[in-house]
């Protein structure tokens, strides 16, 4: 799945879709691409710079997507999700703009229902760990947003 089948399917649009590929999905896990971050004009850059903490939105709709083609896959209609919180997350290096490499996110869901998810994820570089952590997701959120 390439950029614009994941435009079409999370409510994230233009820049601030940050993911550009889908690599490997299955029912528990997704890995996805990211070139964007090495662009001065990144929606997340602040004060010139791209923090780490960052990560956290690009592995957030790598999960989105996750849920999107989970959905398709079993045949139920695509929900809005919310980010609940993120736990553990440990971060390696302080910036994501130098980084030369493409972004690679693995999400992978370890619990949830029909409601709520529990996710694993770890972005990396070509060659190294960059952050790692728990997120858990309301995956119907409908009710919760404005």
């Amino acid at each position: 799945m390439n950029r614009a089948w994941i435009e079409s399917h999370i409510p994230h649009q233009g820049r601030m879709c940050l993911l550009d590929d889908v690599i490997h999905w299955d029912l528990d896990r997704i890995r996805c691409s990211s070139g964007g971050h090495r662009a001065a004009e990144h929606p997340l850059r602040a004060h010139g710079r791209l923090g780490m903490a960052c990560g956290i939105e690009i592995a957030a709709q790598a999960m989105a997507v996750h849920g999107a083609l989970t959905a398709e896959a079993s045949i139920a209609r695509p929900r809005a999700g919310l980010l609940a919180g993120v736990r553990r997350v440990r971060m390696h290096a302080m910036r994501l703009d130098d980084v030369q490499s493409d972004l690679l996110c693995d999400a992978v869901r370890i619990a949830g229902d029909e409601r709520t998810a529990l996710y694993e994820f770890e972005l990396r570089s070509s060659t190294l760990p960059l952050m790692s952590g728990r997120a858990a997701v309301v995956l119907d959120a409908h009710g919760w947003l404005p």
